[in-house]
């Protein structure tokens, strides 16, 4: 499926929802808007297509500033629009088709990202996930440090129930070559810095974003310019990008003062939370909330073992070892400890990994940086929600594990959390985006 194209399978006697870009075999009515509906009773003997909010009637061709739906092609069930937002032309915003900032100039890092960590893809592709309600903790850890599994193999010790909508996430994690366009912008402290409020979920709950679980009938506020932009939480320096917090970066770090370095397609590391969040921001998404993260790496209510499936990791690289997931410094040569900044693997290099909906990179490589604050336990359950109480807590979430962490922290359900201002070496990010 291309960035741009949504995807709803539903028979035909299911009620109509404002997606954009969906078809559907019915004989609604053009002009029906967004959030109404209406169910397909027709007997399936014509087509529609809903493209920004409107719906057209069969044989008509639709198209807004991203995507055309010919809904003649439709017989028996919803079917893909056809997008003019390919991976190398965009994401859908608005019904537009509007290039990430961190890839509208063409470089290393930027324009040549792929399965097997190279190819001719865009790096700031991002893909659908289509929500849901899933389990938010599942598959408990066993005493040989493997998940207890189901009887039948399936998930086990279900519980903490959430439901997520439609958003983006991208597909690879955020490369050296995207996060120095982003260092550009930001012009050592002289230059860009996000505006108050920005980094919503803007397609949730009326514009007010995702419902606050630490307060009732409050949601996320998004970025605190009158604490946050100053340059003690954004301060993305050649020494503090390479050299971390007391060191922890030394010899690991991915970034390089000069894009002549050779690691524009390795995964940025050694930023803070804060940087995170003002990338994601500046590039014209957010951060994904934990429940979001979790629940594309574990393909909704598929709940998988790992974002893949259940194939089991061994410790040869090439092989099982770094083919799925880039963990315990098995990249590039199998068994040996780590090294060095050698043991990065570039962006979606473990091709086998990629998740339900198409995420490279999930399992493995670098801890992402989430949203949310980290509580031991899961403060509520809800709909769209994150934990993002007026106290901070001591950490915010990170989800997925890093390039020299063991198996066990793989497990989607694995989570944990960190000082928002620490920069180390197994730490990056990726972004979200509305769907």
């Amino acid at each position: 499926m291309s960035p741009c194209v949504r995807r709803e399978m539903r028979s035909a006697a299911i009620g109509v929802v404002g997606l954009v870009g969906a078809c559907w075999v019915s004989g609604c009515s053009a002009g029906q808007g967004i959030g109404d509906s209406e169910d397909l009773t027709d007997g399936g003997g014509g087509s529609g297509c809903d493209i920004g909010g409107t719906l057209y009637a069969s044989g008509a061709t639709a198209h807004d500033g991203c995507e055309v739906c010919t809904p003649g092609t439709s017989t028996t069930a919803w079917t893909d629009s056809v997008s003019s937002c390919n991976s190398g032309a965009g994401t859908c915003f608005s019904g537009s088709c509007v290039m990430p900032a961190s890839c509208q100039t063409s470089t290393s890092g930027t324009t040549n990202c792929g399965p097997g960590g190279t190819g001719s893809e865009s790096c700031c592709t991002s893909l659908e996930v289509e929500g849901g309600t899933y389990f938010r903790t599942y598959d408990p850890l066993g005493v040989d440090g493997g998940p207890v599994l189901a009887a039948d193999g399936g998930p086990s010790g279900e519980a903490d129930p959430a439901t997520v909508s439609n958003f983006r996430l991208d597909k690879y994690l955020v490369t050296v070559g995207r996060f120095r366009q982003f260092v550009a912008a930001w012009n050592k402290g002289s230059g860009y810095y996000p505006s108050a409020g920005s980094g919503k979920h803007i397609h949730l709950n009326l514009g007010q974003g995702l419902a606050n679980s630490a307060s009732a009938g409050t949601y996320e506020t998004g970025w605190d310019a009158t604490d946050w932009n100053n340059a003690t939480d954004i301060d993305p320096t050649d020494d503090n990008l390479t050299s971390g917090t007391s060191g922890s970066c030394t010899g690991y770090a991915t970034w390089t003062p000069t894009d002549t370095g050779g690691q524009e397609n390795l995964p940025i590391n050694c930023v803070t939370w804060w940087e995170a969040y003002a990338f994601c921001i500046w590039d014209g998404g957010f951060l994904p909330s934990e429940a979001e993260w979790e629940y594309a790496a574990a393909a909704g209510n598929q709940q998988r073992e790992y974002p893949w499936g259940s194939t089991a990791l061994g410790t040869a690289c090439p092989g099982t070892g770094c083919d799925y997931a880039i963990y315990r410094c098995y990249y590039p040569s199998g068994p040996g400890g780590c090294t060095s900044v050698s043991n990065i693997a570039p962006v979606g290099y473990a091709s086998n990994g990629a998740g339900y909906f198409g995420q490279l990179d999930l399992a493995g490589e670098m801890w992402e940086w989430n949203l949310d604050w980290y509580n031991s336990t899961y403060v509520d359950s809800g709909t769209d929600c994150a934990y993002l109480p007026t106290t901070p807590a001591s950490y915010r979430v990170a989800r997925g594990g890093g390039f020299n962490f063991g198996a066990a922290v793989l497990l989607p359900p694995n989570r944990d959390g960190g000082d928002p201002a620490y920069r180390g070496n197994y730490g990056g990010f990726r972004c979200a985006r509305t769907p």
